[in-house]
C-alpha cells in the first residue's frame, strides 16, 4: 500500500536523511527528485524555524508597486465623469478619419 506524504513531511524527511543519518544533500536531492538548492533551502527553513519553516510558503507578493493611489483614482473617475467627451477616439470614428 502507497502511502502518501504531505509536502512538509516528504521535506522533513529529506532534512532528517541529511542531519540525523549524514546522507549527502546530492544523494537526498537525487532521491526526493529535487535540487540539490532545494534542499539547501530546506535545511536553513528548519534550522530557523523548525518543522513550520518546511511548510509551503505564497508567492504572492507582499505589496503592488503599480497600484494606484486611491485619491488619485476618485480624481481620475470624477474628472471623467465630469468629462464624458474625453477619452480615446471611438473606432469607427478613427476609422472613417483615415
Amino acid at each position: 500500500m502507497l502511502v502518501e506524504l504531505s509536502v512538509v513531511e516528504q521535506r522533513y524527511q529529506a532534512v532528517l536523511a541529511v542531519i540525523r543519518d549524514g546522507v549527502p544533500i546530492v544523494e537526498v536531492a537525487r532521491r526526493f527528485d529535487v535540487s540539490r538548492q532545494a534542499v539547501h533551502r530546506w535545511l536553513r527553513w528548519y534550522e530557523a524555524q523548525g518543522l513550520a519553516g518546511l511548510a509551503d510558503r505564497s508567492h504572492r507578493p507582499s505589496r503592488c508597486s503599480h497600484r494606484m493611489d486611491p485619491a488619485v483614482d476618485v480624481w481620475v473617475t470624477e474628472t471623467r465623469r465630469r468629462n464624458p467627451d474625453w477619452g480615446p477616439v471611438p473606432r469607427p470614428v478613427e476609422a472613417s478619419l483615415g
